[in-house]
Formats: C-alpha cells, structure tokens, sequence
C-alpha cells in the first residue's frame, strides 16, 4: 500500500513523465526501420568522407552519447519542467523527421572498414558496435541532432549558461561525439551537416520565438522605467 501511495505521488509529482511516452512510437518505427532497409537504399557519402581516417578510439564518446542524452533529460526533468519540455519539444520533433525521412528516402552508406589495421579493445567494441548497428537509416544522424539538442538546451537554460564549466563540458563532449560519427565511420559529413540544418530549422520555431518575446519584453521594461 505504501508503495502505491509513493508511485501516486511521484506520478503526481511528476506529471510531464508522459513524455517518455514518446519511446513507445520511436522505437518499433525505428526496428522496423532496421530490418526492412536493408539492400535497397540512395548511397549518402562524400569524396572526403572516404580519405577520413578511421580512429576506434572514438568508441568511447560515441557511446557516452546515450548518457550525455539521459543526464540532460533528467536534469531539467527533476529541476526545469518548462526547459524539460521545450528540449523534449526540439528533440522528438527532430527524430520524428529522421524516422520519416527514412520511410520514404531509404538511404544508407558504404564506408565502414572490412579490414581493420588494429587489433584492440576499441575495435572489438566498434566491431560490436557494427553488428548491433546497420549502416542504413543515418540521414540526418541523430548522434549530431541530439547532440546539438542538448547544447542548446544548455545555452538556452537560465540556470545552465552562467556556469562556464558546465556549458564547456557540455560544448566539449558535443562536439567529441560528432567527430565520432565520422571517425567511427557511422555518418558521413552530409548525414552530420543535414542534422545541423535541421537543429537550425527546427530553433526558429521552438527556441527563437520565446527568445524575441523576451527580448521585446525587456525592451518595454527599460522603456517604461526610462519614461518614470
């Protein structure tokens, strides 16, 4: 009974966890994804992409993104509710364009090693890595996209962007995981540029607007204390 009670007041508590609920359309769309594009997709690599050199020790941030994904969600979960709605508003919008991309523009790339020049345990890692994941369904890559959620999401943050340190960790780590993509032979650069654009794309409609109404919001204030 006890338990219930405490389930009841965290639900109560936390009523905006309904947006994990999210997962719920995400993934079976995406595993279907998975296993119907296979053999029939638009090539998306570059020239440059195949004189990139492949470094496995880009393993290590690449898969730290899942976590650097989860401690931002629960932080502005637990402390900024709004903040927490908007990054969920930005990201979800942005990977439920991925998945549809995907549906009707299979696309996929040919750059992953056959052979590797190293044997470690970074490479056994990225081997892993490659049977678990297809290089189908990679345009644009959501590594980069929600990646860059997150830092603006930090920018954006009242709380966040006064501590330096923290919106430089956040910038380092952002930026580690994007190179990843690349270096592990994930994404190549047109897979990174097209999250890019539509983190921009995607701004002006979920971050901009409140930021212009503050802007003319403080714009008023001084002008009303300069007219007292």
């Amino acid at each position: 009974m006890k338990q219930k009670n405490k389930f009841t007041e965290f639900l109560g508590k936390y009523k905006h966890a309904w947006v994990f609920l999210y997962i719920l359309i995400y993934m079976p769309w995406f595993l279907y994804l998975e296993r119907h594009v296979t053999t029939q997709y638009y090539v998306i690599q570059t020239e440059f992409d195949q004189h990139l050199p492949f470094i496995e020790y880009f393993i290590v941030p690449y898969l730290m993104w899942f976590a650097f994904i989860a401690a931002a969600f629960l932080y502005f979960f637990f402390t900024d509710v709004p903040e927490f709605y908007r990054m969920a508003k930005f990201m979800f919008t942005g990977m439920t364009v991925f998945l549809i991309i995907s549906t009707i523009f299979p696309n996929g790339q040919d750059l992953r090693p056959v052979v590797f020049e190293s044997d470690n345990i970074f490479v056994d890692m990225v081997r892993m890595l490659y049977r678990a994941d297809t290089c189908t369904n990679v345009f644009p890559s959501l590594h980069v996209f929600n990646s860059l959620s997150v830092c603006i999401a930090v920018h954006e943050s009242e709380s966040l962007r006064r501590r330096r340190w923290v919106c430089a960790g956040v910038y380092i780590m952002a930026g580690l995981i994007i190179l990843a993509t690349v270096f592990l032979k994930q994404h190549s650069i047109i897979d990174g540029m097209g999250a890019a654009f539509m983190a921009y794309v995607l701004y002006q409609f979920v971050y901009a607007p409140q930021k212009r109404h503050s802007v003319q919001y403080a714009k008023q204030k001084r002008a009303l204390m300069q007219n007292k």
